[in-house]
């Protein structure tokens, strides 16, 4: 499920939820939000977090596993 991938790269960053949130520019509930899938991610939160962790779109969404970006 995408949303593990998100806590997944978060921690494998040493990233707290609040950085992640700031990054954003939401509050950390929301982020913990997505995170648990309790509301789905915007897009351009997608896309945000897929050019910080370096990784595609497709990546976090679970449509590949391949974890490098597009070239």
């Amino acid at each position: 499920m995408f949303f593990q991938r998100l806590a997944d790269l978060r921690i494998d960053s040493d990233k707290t939820q609040q950085e992640i949130a700031d990054l954003l520019d939401c509050k950390r509930e929301v982020y913990r939000r997505y995170e648990k899938g309790i509301h789905e991610i915007p897009v351009w939160a997608v896309i945000k977090l897929a050019q910080f962790y370096n990784t595609s779109t497709d990546y976090i969404l679970g449509l590949t596993d391949n974890i490098k970006p597009y070239k």
